[in-house]
């Protein structure tokens, strides 16, 4: 099957069900995900013009290698599958671009050679290749993981097995998953004395995606780690905090409620996306690229959502006080009048984030 995106076309496997035996998966639903990936390249490369070569790490069809030699990439592919990497040398040669295909596991390339950006977009976790690829990447780490499940508390002994954290089922739960990566990616990084910072980072379709920007040396690693914590929620008043430390401190009862409160972490809680940065990778969306509209759609709400570690959800709340819900914008007036700071989210059109607690936003946006 051959499939158009961005500046090139591809073969791809004709069926993209990995459960029908397929060993090459694509999956169409991520064209999002990949036409972001080029423009935060092209803006990246901007920001940082010594950069030249860049790795498709766990490349299967070879879409995103491709894509990045069309753009000028000194590009590199992998892939442990036969097919895959005969897949990747076609469609390299089939659109006219230079590009080296290694067929090797990933873990090994990484570790022997080094690469200004690395794009590690498995199926499924992404963890057994995260020492590999931050041991291998000197500028830019691009990351993915399909795990959502795991990730965001659904399937709890599993997060806690992949990621080191206790992840919890929550409301925001998309979020939760976005931050139990950061966490899980910062931690390993700071084992190497490295600082790994994210400029963007989305949890879209079922899966979460970061960029994570590297800086070497033992203090910025600990003030990366100075950056992580936990979250106290009740499941009950929809009540949350947040801490910094490794040592959890949760209260006993929820101060509002009185009723028990959960722990999850440690997840990173600092920003999660740099705003201008997310603006420069919206001017590098190009009408060639299918998601055009959407992407630049997702970068604004990205650079507007405000620095705080978790969302709410509208509708959940209203249920919860038993009153209707009303439109989003009226209802983020209602608390930029009262005084707190309120912003949508990409998590969901009823997310949004704000410095007021449970208790003041129910009665602010009362009628």
């Amino acid at each position: 099957m051959r499939v158009n995106e961005g500046q090139v076309t591809v073969t791809v496997p004709e069926q993209p069900d990995a459960g029908k035996g397929a060993d090459v998966f694509f999956n169409p639903v991520q064209e999002l995900n990949r036409d972001l990936t080029v423009a935060t390249l092209r803006a990246y490369r901007k920001r940082t013009p010594r950069v030249g070569t860049y790795l498709d790490a766990t490349a299967a069809s070879g879409i995103r290698g491709v894509r990045a030699a069309a753009d000028g990439w000194e590009t590199s592919l992998c892939d442990v599958d036969d097919d895959a990497v005969a897949l990747c040398r076609e469609n390299l040669e089939d659109n006219g671009l230079e590009g080296e295909v290694h067929h090797e596991n990933a873990n090994v390339l990484m570790h022997s050679e080094a690469f200004d950006v690395i794009d590690l977009d498995p199926f499924g976790t992404p963890i057994p290749f995260a020492d590999a690829a931050i041991q291998g990447t000197k500028h830019l780490l691009c990351v993915t993981a399909t795990d959502t499940a795991p990730l965001c508390g659904a399937h709890f002994e599993s997060g806690v097995r992949s990621y080191g954290a206790v992840p919890r089922n929550t409301e925001f739960h998309p979020e939760m998953g976005l931050r139990v990566l950061l966490g899980a990616m910062v931690r390993t990084a700071a084992r190497y004395d490295i600082a790994a910072r994210p400029v963007l980072s989305h949890a879209t379709s079922h899966y979460v995606r970061t960029y994570l920007e590297f800086d070497h040396g033992a203090k910025v690693a600990n003030d990366c780690i100075d950056e992580l914590g936990h979250v106290y929620y009740c499941q009950r008043c929809l009540w949350r905090e947040s801490e910094r430390g490794l040592i959890a401190d949760a209260p006993e009862t929820c101060p509002h409620c009185g009723e028990h409160v959960q722990t999850a972490g440690p997840i990173w809680l600092a920003r999660s996306c740099e705003p201008e940065f997310v603006q420069s990778v919206a001017e590098e969306v190009t009408e060639e690229m299918g998601t055009a509209k959407k992407a630049r759609e997702l970068c604004e709400t990205l650079a507007g959502e405000l620095d705080t570690p978790t969302h709410y959800d509208q509708h959940r709340l209203c249920k919860r006080w038993g009153r209707g819900a009303e439109a989003m914008d009226t209802f983020i007036e209602k608390l930029r009048a009262a005084g707190y700071e309120a912003s949508r989210t990409h998590y969901s059109g009823t997310s949004f984030k704000t410095d007021a607690d449970v208790e003041a936003i129910r009665d602010a946006t009362a009628e």
